[in-house]
């Protein structure tokens, strides 16, 4: 049972969703840089630093706030009673906040306008379909992985889903939004995002089923699902 407090909680979601923000942008705009308009290799830099940074920042804020750093698993928690409803508004709160100074410290980081928006336009069935499969297997993993193993099975997922799917999963409606705040690799223009985040949540509630359909698994104590309540999962 985890001894944090709302406050610390709220924090490490707020922090931990601004380092992954800056993790992704960051990385995006260093490897563009150096790539020397090899999109693969910008890509492949982008992947890489993603899994490592992803990796770390779970295990470092998992015992703390469960490490959703993604309004869409604190939703599926919340449902699931594994977070109360009355927390999820200040975790999204945090989520959001943090994915938006995110995208402004990488800015900062590189010398770039901090205040900008994405002109990369990313529409369509293809990118759709492939946000509804990022995030329905995102969720699959959380909810099936043990402690032991889901930071590294999420990092390893992530990273080849940025490789599968024709949108490069975002698979996080924060990740969405603090992107769309970043003319950069990595970004996505403003009238993008709302068809993202529906099919982000759509394929959150498929994962929802599929895990009820395939039955028990794991421990049940991914770290998602065991820091965000006061008495048990809370992911």
């Amino acid at each position: 049972m985890t001894t944090a407090t709302l406050r610390q909680r709220l924090l490490a979601e707020a922090l931990g969703t601004a380092l992954l923000l800056a993790v992704v942008i960051g990385s995006g705009i260093m490897g563009e840089r150096l790539a020397a308009g090899n999109a693969a290799i910008a890509l492949l830099a982008n992947t890489l630093a993603t899994v490592a940074g992803l990796y770390v920042l779970i295990e470092v804020f998992g015992p703390i706030s469960g490490a959703h750093f993604n309004p869409a698993v604190s939703l599926v928690m919340a449902a699931r009673g594994h977070l109360p409803w009355s927390r999820l508004g200040p975790y999204v709160a945090m989520q959001l906040g943090g994915a938006l100074a995110g995208a402004w410290l990488a800015h900062a980081m590189f010398g770039l306008p901090i205040l900008q928006l994405s002109a990369k336009v990313r529409s369509g069935p293809g990118q759709w379909i492939a946000e509804a499969v990022a995030t329905c297997g995102l969720l699959l993993v959380i909810l099936r992985a043990s402690q032991a193993r889901a930071a590294i099975l999420v990092a390893a997922y992530i990273g080849a889903a940025y490789w599968f799917t024709a949108s490069t999963s975002f698979a996080n409606p924060a990740a969405a939004f603090g992107r769309m705040a970043s003319d950069s690799f990595a970004g996505i223009a403003p009238a993008s995002v709302p068809g993202f985040v529906l099919a982000q949540l759509a394929g959150a509630a498929l994962a929802v089923a599929l895990h009820a359909a395939l039955g028990a698994a794991g421990d049940g104590t991914s770290p998602q699902e065991t820091a965000g309540g006061d008495n048990g999962p809370s992911r």
